[in-house]
């Protein structure tokens, strides 16, 4: 299993990366804290370590900086592949870029800017396979997960992997932003039953959100508030005897202040969420800033460690698991208000 043993396979992969590291330097830093240029960081990184003639240039990144300028630079790449879209390459899981790319860009975006911690650090197990079940939230580029899945790798050697929508997979707009394969390098797992029972299988490391996609689509004035959890996990917890990691995140509400849904058009573009709020105004003129988020303090409180079942009962009914899940929620939902101060 890939998570057997995290320090020999880090060090291995150390070792292996490909030419020298990239290193921050002063546009990247300046990426960093002027809003449309995150994404320039995660494609200039991407080509640092491989051979992308379909991806942005020079030229582009520059329009991407001015208002407006996103759509000379989208016109622009248009006409350069010769009036297509960019080649939507299948990637496997490369546990090597997603060492680097966490070394490298995550690392100064956590530490400078969401200034991302654990708590409760005593209640993390040694070693997987985990299923990690955190509350989503944000409406934004899946920071929340992002942090904890560095912030995991940092404290205990794991190779984490997030269970992703589709969309972040297949859908046009990712597309043009990003390396057709990135989601799937990084280690993505689709949010579908039969991917995500592999991985299972496989006893991996997984990032879950037992809310799904209602936890984001809440928006601001429901924040906090968790929805009501799927019972997949709890089905394939039993199933294959993972344990389940229960963590709390403090934070994410703010990734996106003000936010809410607009669900004909989100549906119309089919994408996951389409968040509307007075920053949308500013996204029109730089569409680059698709990735970037408010800046905030992101703290994680790590539950109990809920085992496995080992009992005749394991392979539960659906009625069982769903009031299973349901009640790991509630206490969820007790901790988050005790986190806050609220009574």
């Amino acid at each position: 299993m890939i998570n057997q043993h995290p320090e020999t396979l880090l060090n291995t992969q150390l070792e292996n990366l490909p030419g020298e590291g990239y290193v921050f330097n002063w546009f990247d830093w300046f990426c960093l804290w002027y809003p449309p240029g995150w994404l320039i960081l995660f494609n200039r990184h991407w080509q640092h370590y491989h051979t992308d003639p379909d991806g942005w240039n020079w030229l582009e990144y520059g329009l991407f900086l001015i208002p407006g300028g996103f759509y000379l630079a989208l016109l622009s790449r248009w006409l350069r592949l010769g009036f297509r879209s960019p080649r939507k390459e299948v990637g496997e899981f490369d546990p090597k870029y997603q060492q680097a790319f966490r070394q490298e860009v995550l690392g100064p975006i956590v530490k400078s800017y969401f200034r991302g911690e654990l708590q409760q650090v005593e209640n993390l197990p040694s070693t997987g396979p985990l299923i990690v079940a955190m509350n989503h939230a944000g409406m934004c580029f899946p920071w929340d997960f992002l942090t904890l899945g560095y912030l995991l790798s940092e404290t205990r050697g794991w190779v984490v992997q997030p269970v992703a929508s589709p969309a972040l997979f297949e859908h046009p707009w990712v597309i043009w932003w990003l390396p057709p394969k990135w989601s799937q390098v990084l280690g993505g797992v689709r949010a579908e039953l039969d991917n995500f029972e592999a991985a299972i299988a496989q006893g991996k490391i997984l990032l879950y959100a037992p809310e799904g996609i209602r936890g984001p689509l809440k928006g601001w004035r429901r924040r906090y508030q968790l929805e009501k959890f799927d019972v997949s996990f709890i089905q394939l917890s039993d199933r294959y005897h993972i344990p389940i990691l229960p963590v709390v995140c403090i934070g994410s509400e703010s990734l996106h202040l003000w936010a809410v849904n607009f669900t004909k058009l989100q549906r119309l573009v089919k994408l996951p969420f389409l968040p509307f709020s007075p920053l949308m105004l500013v996204l029109l003129l730089f569409p680059s800033m698709g990735i970037w988020a408010m800046r905030t303090r992101l703290r994680y409180f790590i539950q109990s460690l809920e085992p496995a079942r080992l009992d005749n009962n394991s392979n539960k009914g659906r009625a069982v698991a769903y009031q299973q899940a349901q009640q790991l929620r509630e206490k969820l939902q007790l901790q988050i208000h005790q986190f806050l101060g609220k009574s």
